[in-house]
């Protein structure tokens, strides 16, 4: 399965794929709704791509690349410290999510409906990405910065970042750096338990 493909007019059209899977579901849309919004004949699209299936494949594709090269970008600039290492994580996955949202949707919600092909060819994407965020967490671990089991803290971590899509106004009062810090400042926080849950057996 070759999905990469540099062509202009192809991440384009995975862009427009992108918004009208987000709207519709990936169930629900067809080839001349895809065609409709691409501005483009029905025929014309499988110029393009094979078929519906390697228009998703491109479209979480291109999201997944885009997360994993943000991320690595924004390890390679920050300190080194683990509480750095954290917050650029937190702060590069925000801006992926915030930035590209709509990929990010689809590769969320959808990609149960990758079939076995694609889903073996963009999981080591996905895994070279989570990767990333258990080798982050495990030195905030060892160094006591954070406290717990790695699987699920990078569970957790994740979930709470992915939710944002859902809530968070780009144009609101708060801006990703903030969410990111007060990400961090939750899971680097010492937990105090009541008086009262101490005693109970």
């Amino acid at each position: 399965m070759n999905v990469v493909n540099e062509s202009p007019r192809r991440k384009e059209l995975t862009r427009l794929a992108a918004q009208l899977f987000v709207q519709e579901g990936f169930d629900r849309t067809t080839v001349r709704m895809l065609a409709h919004e691409m501005g483009i004949k029905s025929g014309s699209l499988f110029h393009h791509f094979r078929d519906k299936q390697e228009i998703l494949a491109a479209v979480i594709e291109e999201g997944t690349q885009n997360a994993l090269t943000i991320a690595r970008r924004a390890l390679g600039r920050c300190d080194t410290t683990p509480e750095a290492r954290l917050h650029a994580m937190a702060r590069a996955h925000l801006e992926t999510l915030l930035t590209d949202r709509n990929a990010h949707v689809v590769a969320l919600y959808e990609w149960r409906r990758l079939d076995p092909e694609a889903r073996d060819h963009l999981s080591h994407l996905r895994d070279a990405y989570e990767a990333l965020w258990e080798e982050v967490i495990d030195e905030a671990l060892d160094a006591g910065l954070i406290h717990g089991d790695r699987f699920l803290v990078s569970r957790f971590v994740m979930g709470a970042l992915n939710w944002t899509v859902r809530w968070y106004d780009p144009e609101g009062p708060r801006t990703p750096e903030e969410l990111a810090r007060e990400l961090i400042a939750m899971l680097t926080s010492p937990v105090t338990l009541p008086s009262s849950a101490s005693t109970m057996v």
